[in-house]
């Protein structure tokens, strides 16, 4: 029973020791591949740099703002910046008529601002009566191409579209009665092309000219694919994080994260000694846990969300310093070490599971009313709490039984005693 007990902990100990390797530096075996956590945990805006854009809806007395068009507003403004490359954009509302924009690594923030905020209302309008013969909803699709240019001296970007039935049958129509006409394409009420019809066009497929470059070509064809904004947009702020900025906020925010946890291992190593031992074990592993977790929810890091895996560092340790007192306690009444820590724990667990408690319904207070960085404030501090309840109560219990049954220790060198 002894060799045995010896035999799990020590395979334990060099689990959860490769374990925090495969985190730390990923592993790379014949075919398979698992990378360090810190290459699978998103980034926020403020430790990789880029742009923040805050949006409110202009309210219309004959049309008013409502979740539904806000909801509208946020699918079609994601549309848009897909379109642009932009990787892990975070779109949120705001209260009741704002939404926040987060575009981390943007190049050019301009440029998303304008493709952002314009309301693209496509038009297809005859030119003599002008009367509006389509509307963006007509389109069925929109991609930018080359096409022969107007010279024939060489290729010219164009958006390429396609109708809807119902659009191709308006277009066909509009078409035969204004042959050798105008039909100027408009967009937010300004012409973008101004072609004259040569031919009917039965089958609802056309071209729309005039763009200088394929990059504006790509553009126009979003905001068509995209469709018009239901509501009218303002911008209330731009704010850029630089690169250089977030990469220092990340690294000084890690330095201080691992020298934080260093200490705390160093100080329940000193004071406790063996169950220190333990419950640096344990927190090990509640480390590993935390950022796999996040990993696997994939969720975005901020400097918030790095505050709460630190704060829940400390409750983490908290608790085995209640658990280690609350043993020493029943020590001194003069119990076996093996009572002493079936005792202390169960002492422990109500004043642990409250105190975890409160801090857990905080968090998701926090999470529902919070947005962006608070909501990443919250989502590690409560996968934080749930993990160190569960190395603090299951794992470092576990330990100690294995470490007494595997030594028959008769008192553990906890310091004072």
């Amino acid at each position: 029973m002894k060799s045995k007990s010896l035999i799990i902990f020590t395979a334990i100990l060099l689990l959860i020791s490769f374990l925090a390797y495969v985190a730390v530096y990923g592993l790379n075996v014949g075919k398979y591949e698992v990378l360090p956590v810190k290459n699978l945990i998103r980034l926020g805006l403020d430790l990789r740099g880029g742009a923040t854009v805050l949006l409110q809806a202009k309210d219309n007395p004959n049309d008013p703002i409502n979740d539904e068009k806000i909801s509208r507003a946020i699918a079609t403004i994601r549309e848009r910046i897909d379109a642009l490359g932009v990787t892990e954009p975070i779109i949120a509302k705001v209260g009741k008529d704002r939404i926040e924009v987060q575009l981390p690594e943007i190049q050019d923030p301009q440029r998303a601002l304008e493709l952002i905020g314009q309301t693209a209302q496509l038009e297809f309008i005859e030119e003599e009566t002008q009367q509006v013969i389509l509307t963006g909803n007509d389109i069925k699709k929109a991609q930018a191409e080359y096409a022969p240019s107007s010279d024939g001296l060489g290729q010219a970007p164009v958006v390429a579209f396609e109708l809807s039935p119902e659009g191709a049958k308006k277009f066909a129509e509009a078409t035969e009665r204004n042959l050798n006409k105008i039909i100027g394409i408009y967009l937010d009420k300004k012409p973008i092309s101004l072609p004259k019809v040569q031919s009917v066009i039965p089958n609802g497929k056309g071209v729309i000219t005039g763009s200088a470059t394929m990059e504006e070509a790509g553009d126009l064809a979003t905001l068509i694919r995209a469709g018009a904004l239901p509501v009218e947009m303002e911008t209330l702020s731009v704010t850029a994080v630089g690169p250089q900025l977030g990469a220092n906020s990340f690294e000084r925010s890690i330095a201080a994260g691992q020298i934080g946890v260093l200490l705390v291992l160093l100080f329940m190593l000193f004071y406790y000694r063996l169950p220190g031992l333990v419950s640096d074990i344990a927190l090990l592993l509640y480390i590993i846990i935390v950022l796999t977790v996040l990993a696997l929810l994939k969720a975005t890091l901020t400097l918030p969300g790095i505050a709460g895996i630190i704060l829940s560092i400390g409750m983490a340790v908290d608790a085995n310093v209640i658990i280690f007192e609350r043993i020493r306690e029943e020590l001194r009444l003069g119990k076996t070490l093996r009572a002493s820590v079936d005792s202390g724990f169960r002492r422990a667990f109500l004043t642990i599971f409250d105190s975890n408690i409160t801090t857990l319904i905080a968090a998701v207070v926090l999470f529902y009313f919070g947005t962006g960085p608070i909501k990443g404030f919250a989502i590690t501090l409560s996968v934080g709490i749930l993990s160190s309840m569960f190395t603090a109560i299951v794992v470092t219990k576990y330990l100690l039984r294995l470490l007494i049954e595997g030594t028959r220790m008769k008192s553990l060198k906890l310091f004072g005693l």
